[in-house]
């Protein structure tokens, strides 16, 4: 193809050979190439990674709230839910950047370990690196790579809740806010504007004191769906998964990230 005076047309944005190799290895299943890429992402080769990818989009599932709410044993029960299924799952787990390596800290993966040894899941940690928003700066980009990669749904937890944690709303299509049983929650999620962007408020731990209270109290202040959860036991989850898929339902088409 030539330009408008003759010459050979340049491509805008050629795909870096490294890049366009990984991704190959990615697409045959290979788990190093697609750590090696979302790492890649991380870092300044970012706009290298997306000249590479082709359009595709898939549900962003966000899951935030309190520190200790249980947000990683949700998560875990959602992506046995949805292997259950036959689906892939990509779980990007944003955790807070350690102070020694400048790397996540990796709690998720421990407490997700039930799946490590699932070549249908990909469970990875991304570090905050000083970021604020409660995501890691990386985060549109890595999902833009994961459904690039046929990742059916992508389960992305926040790091934790605060007045300036609330960009989950901004990358989900979805966002799932647990709190715990307490009669100070529904206030403090008030005041965090965690009502405002939950699509979904689940009280987990439920077998404990207050969750009916905790449950009547977000009824009341919030006009979407409610539940009740024990994560640790998996009871709630088959509930949960059908409202989130009710709620996408109503909105078919995915976002696409940035």
């Amino acid at each position: 193809m030539h330009s408008a005076d003759g010459m050979p047309a340049t491509l805008a944005h050629p795909v870096d050979p490294e890049i366009a190799e990984l991704l190959a290895h990615a697409r045959t299943g290979s788990v190093r190439a697609v750590g090696r890429l979302l790492s890649l992402a991380e870092g300044p080769r970012c706009a290298d990674v997306c000249a590479a990818l082709t359009s595709a989009a898939a549900p962003v599932i966000g899951v935030t709230g309190p520190p200790g709410t249980g947000k990683s044993t949700a998560i875990a029960g959602l992506a046995a839910a949805y292997r259950s299924r036959g689906l892939r799952v990509a779980v990007l787990a944003v955790d807070p950047t350690s102070p020694f390596s400048g790397g996540a800290l990796l709690g998720d993966r421990i407490r997700m370990a039930e799946h490590v040894d699932d070549p249908e899941v990909l469970i990875r940690s991304l570090a905050t690196r000083g970021h604020t928003g409660g995501l890691s700066a990386a985060v549109p980009v890595a999902v833009r790579l994961l459904a690039a990669l046929s990742y059916d749904v992508v389960l992305l937890e926040s790091v934790g809740v605060g007045p300036c944690e609330l960009e989950i709303a901004a990358v989900a299509d979805l966002v799932v806010v647990l709190l715990d049983p307490g009669a100070g929650d529904a206030v403090q999620a008030a005041k965090a504007g965690l009502l405002e962007i939950a699509d979904v408020l689940v009280v987990n731990k439920a077998d404990r004191e207050g969750a009916d209270q905790t449950t009547r109290d977000l009824h009341a202040e919030s006009g979407v769906p409610v539940l009740t959860l024990i994560a640790a036991r998996g009871d709630g989850i088959d509930e949960l998964v059908e409202v989130i898929d009710g709620r996408l339902s109503a909105h078919p088409s995915p976002r696409e990230p940035a």
